[in-house]
């Protein structure tokens, strides 16, 4: 049994990290989050230390580190902010423990080089949560283009429309500075996965940026990729809001659906049981959907010139 710390348990994900140290037989024994409302705990570990400051929790798992075999933490789960994801990730190496950090990695490339720093100084590895690559759709589809002709380039549609609230623009995911934008906070799953099975990028356009909606063409080593990401619930088909659905998805290639709805459920677990065997996903992982996404926000759109994504027409 390895003892977990948590960096975040009030958001939407946390509880499936929770479920996943739980089910693969590990403890959860102190959790920081600056909110106290955080009683999703009594499901998992009721007996976990709360701290709702940095400092203390520091303090802690630095000194369980010092209790020796059975006290100390082993691994630190992240599922903060994303422009804290990097000072968390220093924290739990510098206390001696693994990191397991939600997705996205960090924001920008030259972060990703300062960890690989921590990584050698302190001998301990960065783990991360790339649940789309364990979804065995995505992986049949991976190994159907590993033995397809070489040669082919497969034309691809991504959309994806998920309906947010007033809310979402008061708080931190709305600050390009913290979160890294539309892009980051909801195509990054998506960039990961189209490169991860169709290979590196080596053109990225962007037609269109707003702080709801941003739409672009990447061109990969076996792809050409049109993306359409929107908040805005009327993107959605008027069929679909007419029965209540908010979120839309869907990839086309070469004009054939690739279905992927179902089976999510427990991809954390799974995740957490490769990085306790020694196979997670590490840094090097992260460097393609980190430098999409940064160029993207670095890049002035050009409008609807080229090859862009025809959900665009309805702007």
């Amino acid at each position: 049994m390895s003892n977990f710390a948590l960096i975040g348990a009030a958001g939407y994900i946390a509880p499936r990290h929770m479920q996943a140290i739980k089910e693969t037989g590990n403890q959860l024994v102190a959790i920081l989050d600056k909110s106290d409302s955080v009683g999703i705990i009594d499901r998992y570990f009721p007996d976990a230390a709360l701290f709702l400051e940095a400092e203390r929790f520091d303090r802690h798992i630095y000194r369980l580190s010092k209790k020796g075999q059975g006290e100390q933490v082993d691994y630190v789960s992240i599922c903060s902010p994303n422009y804290l994801h990097d000072a968390h990730i220093r924290l739990a190496l510098r206390n001696n423990a693994f990191a397991i950090c939600e997705k996205p990695l960090v924001l920008n490339t030259w972060n990703l080089d300062g960890l690989e720093d921590m990584e050698k100084d302190t001998g301990k590895k960065i783990f991360h949560i790339l649940q789309l690559r364990l979804h065995p759709s995505v992986q049949m589809l991976k190994e159907k283009i590993d033995q397809g002709p070489k040669d082919k380039i497969y034309d691809i549609d991504l959309t994806y429309i998920t309906g947010r609230g007033k809310w979402y623009y008061y708080s931190w995911k709305a600050d390009m500075e913290k979160s890294g934008g539309i892009t980051t906070n909801i195509g990054v799953h998506f960039f990961d996965m189209l490169t991860y099975i169709f290979g590196a990028v080596q053109e990225n356009t962007v037609h269109y940026k707003s702080a709801s909606t941003a739409a672009g063409f990447l061109k990969l080593e076996r792809a050409r990729v049109r993306w359409f990401l929107s908040l805005d619930v009327n993107f959605v088909p008027a069929e679909m809001r007419a029965n209540g659905k908010t979120t839309y998805r869907s990839i086309l290639i070469d004009n054939d659906t690739f279905e992927f709805s179902e089976g999510f459920t427990d991809l954390h677990t799974v995740a957490y049981r490769k990085i306790l065997e020694g196979n997670g996903f590490t840094l090097k992982d992260a460097r393609n959907y980190v430098s999409i996404c940064q160029d993207i926000r670095n890049t002035d759109a050009i409008g609807l010139v080229g090859d862009y994504h025809p959900m665009l027409k309805q702007l």
